[in-house]
């Protein structure tokens, strides 16, 4: 990663412990790299390649403010280095600092780079920041110098995904499986990608596949199932893909702590954070651009989203984590998790006028283009009180959807796997669970800020498209454009679970889907009507 100079003293010879400490970097030993490295900045703080090894086994030890430093320096040392640059912003983007990235991942771009992996560095950075058209490129360049690595096949697929380049993905994730059979995630990619048929599936490969594989392979039996359910759901074959869909959840879940405890905690957190009416005069930002689109997940977000971007006053920002580390920061909160019960209680008095122009200015320059932007994290309800303390002026719009929908499409779907608050979909009955403490909670929020959310039903969009677009662009402020209902046509990336689906027009074919699974869900009719939700 870091290459050797000559221009070293002549009285310390440091370049075999260079050398060693490079080596023990591509062998990914942090420990004796960040050894190696910190003992000869002792002798030379000036030198780039010593700052870059020590900075990349910091952020791999997760020794982060170390890392910030170390790579901060390399840079600033040797601004020709794009492997130096593309490292500091994959680090400012693990921080959640994106705007900070995006500033750096152009710099590396610019300084030209050479090798794959940065490449790739590039575009992952590229991606969480939803600039997927360099994100493509990116992961472009990184196919083209090494053709060979299969996770770099991956990404690009999934970018070519997200930019509505299925063709192109689709030959991606064949070429990615062609050069590592057992990249598991690629099968169930795959098997969203396209609806199957008949004489178009990928049934014999999946089920050679599950057959030989290792009771103990967790991931592969999670993967491996979900894909065997998503293309038997479309041949109808619909008994045997919830058997799938069953087997593959419960492989992902094992290690997993149960959730539903953790879960209530937070709501109830949230919840008694907002006991009275929030005031209509508080004093937040100024800032009427943002329109937040939330709900649960599956619901319709994306395609709310997809409907007002096509709108010429509005940019689609996708979905960002932007306001929870706005907040995350401001509480002073300093635990691991960006939004618990210790974040929410300090955060019950902020200036909340800075948290508001703070979580602007964070989604800049992205969000500069129009006059309005779209945020459509789903779970920005957890924040809806914040919010509307921060950006009085902001519009809120929450996705309704059929409550046995919407607790399928959840179990149905293998969320981010890195954080915990999507542990609740590994078990229909934890998705059951959430799906209540989301409708109380939303409630809540409709007796305290009452006009502040206007919710929104997937199924009135389907029914009455043109009705219910106009109602939510009179809620949003903004005049009928008739775009919005070619939205099918809008070009722009989306980066969700629902990138496909997204670009048809409306149909009717997910409502009422959780009937052709009616005697499998029953458990979860029984405690959603428990709970005093009707069916």
């Amino acid at each position: 990663m870091a290459q050797q100079t000559k221009d070293m003293p002549v009285e310390f010879d440091p370049r075999p412990m260079y050398q060693a400490a490079v080596d023990a970097l591509n062998k990914g030993d942090w420990l004796r790299a960040s050894g190696l490295a910190n003992r000869l900045l002792q002798q030379l703080p000036g030198h780039a390649g010593v700052q870059f090894v020590a900075g990349v086994a910091a952020m791999n030890l997760q020794q982060m403010p170390q890392a910030m430093q170390h790579l901060q320096q390399a840079v600033r040392l040797n601004p020709a280095r794009a492997d130096y640059a593309a490292q500091l912003a994959k680090l400012l983007s693990d921080g959640r600092m994106l705007r900070e990235a995006l500033t750096v991942a152009d710099a590396a771009v610019n300084a030209g780079p050479t090798d794959a992996m940065t490449a790739d560095t590039l575009g992952v950075v590229y991606t969480r920041g939803n600039e997927h058209t360099k994100a493509v490129a990116m992961f472009e360049r990184a196919v083209a110098l090494f053709p060979q690595q299969a996770a770099f096949r991956f990404n690009l697929a999934t970018s070519l995904t997200f930019a509505g380049r299925l063709e192109d993905a689709e030959r991606e994730y064949e070429a990615c499986l062609s050069r590592q059979p057992h990249y598991w995630k690629a099968h169930l990619a795959l098997a969203k990608l396209r609806k199957s048929g008949p004489d178009n599936n990928h049934l014999s490969r999946l089920q050679t596949l599950l057959a030989s594989c290792p009771e103990a392979d967790n991931d592969a039996r999670m993967y491996l199932n979900l894909a065997l359910s998503a293309e038997l759901e479309d041949l109808r074959d619909d008994a045997a893909a919830f058997n799938h869909l069953v087997a593959g959840k419960q492989a992902g879940g094992v290690g997993r702590k149960g959730s539903r405890a953790r879960d209530a905690a937070l709501f109830a957190a949230v919840r008694e954070a907002f006991p009275e009416p929030i005031a209509d005069n508080t004093i937040g930002s100024d800032s009427a651009e943002p329109i937040f689109i939330v709900g649960m997940p599956r619901s319709g977000t994306t395609l709310m989203d997809r409907i007002l971007s096509s709108h010429s006053q509005v940019h689609s920002a996708g979905e960002l984590q932007n306001f929870g580390v706005v907040l995350k920061r401001a509480s002073g909160s300093m635990t691991p998790e960006l939004i618990d019960v210790d974040c929410i209680q300090r955060a019950r008095h902020l200036p909340w006028q800075k948290v508001g122009d703070a979580y602007v200015a964070s989604t800049r320059p992205g969000t500069a283009s129009k006059p309005r932007f779209t945020d459509k994290l789903p779970h920005n309800f957890l924040y809806l009180g914040h919010i509307a303390q921060a950006l009085p002026k902001a519009r809120i719009l929450c996705m309704r959807r059929n409550p046995m929908d919407t607790c399928l499409g959840n179990f149905r779907q293998l969320f981010a796997q890195s954080t915990p608050y999507y542990d609740y979909s590994f078990d229909l009955l934890d998705t059951g669970a959430y799906y209540l403490q989301f409708d109380a909670l939303l409630r809540h929020w409709q007796q305290v800020m009452p006009g502040r959310i206007l919710e929104v039903h997937y199924e009135d969009l389907v029914d009455a498209p043109e009705a219910t677009m106009r109602m939510a662009l009179a809620h949003c402020g903004l005049p009928w454009e008739d775009a919005c209902l070619q939205f099918q046509d809008n070009t722009a990336p989306v980066a969700t679970a629902s990138a496909v689906q997204v670009r048809e027009p409306l149909h009717r074919g997910a409502m009422q889907r959780w009937k052709r699974f009616e005697p499998q869900l029953q458990p979860l009719r029984e405690l959603l009507e428990q709970g005093g939700i009707e069916i």
